[in-house]
């Protein structure tokens, strides 16, 4: 990761960050009001990768009866492949395992190479599929699955 940028939970005050983002990665983004929910939750938490010229990306988690999901992970656009999604990613792993989740569930565009291979770097595997998952523009989704090992 670019050693100018630091992990850090997300707070409300950053909605509006990472709507920006949002915007400029999804074609169907998610609302301020959609993550001021998700940051408020008690079900759900966020990370994000502070840089000095601010937020690069970011992840929000939900967990629920010890299933961990990744709802939504994105890296601005000047700020990939610089590691900070990997790290991102890590982060969120060590916080479900906090949250004492044994699995990690996820999906993903079937269309997007570069997410599925840093997933499955990271040991999530293929389990399913969920036709027409996306809407803008309609797309398949693959699920994926990652067991968690809770330390010893």
């Amino acid at each position: 990761m670019d050693a100018r940028s630091r992990i850090r939970s997300a707070a409300l005050a950053d909605a509006a960050a990472l709507v920006a983002i949002e915007r400029r990665c999804f074609s169907d983004p998610w609302s301020e009001p959609s993550f001021r929910e998700a940051l408020g939750s008690e079900w759900t938490f966020g990370l994000v990768a502070e840089t000095g010229r601010g937020l690069a990306g970011y992840l929000i988690g939900r967990e629920a009866a010890g299933s961990g999901e990744v709802l939504n992970l994105a890296v601005a656009p000047e700020f990939r492949r610089r590691g900070i999604g990997g790290a991102l990613l890590e982060a969120g792993l060590v916080a479900f395992r906090r949250r004492h989740a044994t699995e990690v569930v996820l999906e993903v565009r079937e269309s997007n190479r570069s997410a599925q291979a840093l997933y499955v770097a990271r040991g999530f595997q293929p389990v399913g599929q969920r036709a027409s998952y996306y809407r803008n523009p309609k797309e398949d989704a693959l699920v994926l699955r990652l067991p968690l090992r809770q330390p010893a």
